[in-house]
């Protein structure tokens, strides 16, 4: 039974990310549930032993991708570390993500975020957006941040900066050589942190 069930959950993965590649070089709305098939090396018929639509492929694979990444930014939140510390993992997590899984990324910017059906998902989309607001408001009350502006707004701001860049890469409007992931994590944390900090960098003069 065992090595039954693990030949299945390998079987239902393997359809996943043939669905993640097809849904990412095709688009989903001209994708078929054959291409998958196909992709995954498998009949037409098992596919729907696992789903029973190509929308709830897509379904799958947002909420298995969201749940991993919000598990991970659960553990971010609750480590001990700096706020500016915590706001640097968070982004490296999220940015990182189109260099380790850039199909995911692509499915996630076009099918998921500019879909029609965006406002059924919009509570577990806005999460990331609420950890990061709770660790600004943190930074805030520890004396990290300053405390005279909208925590809220401000994880809005820091949150739209990532899904920016991420739009932009997916979409080809910002360059993404070698050393983008890392300039971006960069820029986004020297930027917008200064903007928060207490205690103002000091002036160069020249």
């Amino acid at each position: 039974m065992v090595e039954r069930s693990a030949g299945a959950e390998e079987k239902r993965r393997l359809i996943l990310d043939a669905a993640v590649r097809v849904f990412a070089h095709k688009g989903f709305h001209t994708s078929r549930v054959g291409d998958i098939a196909e992709e995954a090396g498998v009949a037409h018929g098992l596919l729907y032993h696992y789903f029973a639509s190509k929308d709830e492929v897509l379904d799958t694979i947002f909420r298995e991708t969201w749940s991993e990444l919000l598990t991970e930014i659960d553990e971010i939140e609750a480590s001990p570390e700096s706020a500016r510390d915590q706001l640097q993992r968070v982004a490296s997590r999220l940015l990182g993500g189109w260099r380790e899984h850039p199909d995911v990324i692509r499915v996630l910017v076009r099918e998921i975020a500019r879909s029609a059906e965006v406002q059924q998902r919009i509570g577990e989309l806005v999460k990331p957006i609420e950890s990061i607001q709770r660790i600004i408001a943190r930074g805030q009350q520890t004396g990290e941040f300053r405390d005279d502006f909208d925590s809220r707004l401000a994880g809005i701001v820091f949150y739209g900066g990532i899904e920016e860049v991420l739009s932009g890469w997916v979409l080809g409007q910002i360059p993404d050589g070698e050393d983008a992931v890392e300039a971006a994590e960069r820029t986004l944390i020297d930027v917008v942190c200064a903007g928060f900090a207490a205690t103002p960098a000091p002036t160069v003069e020249y």
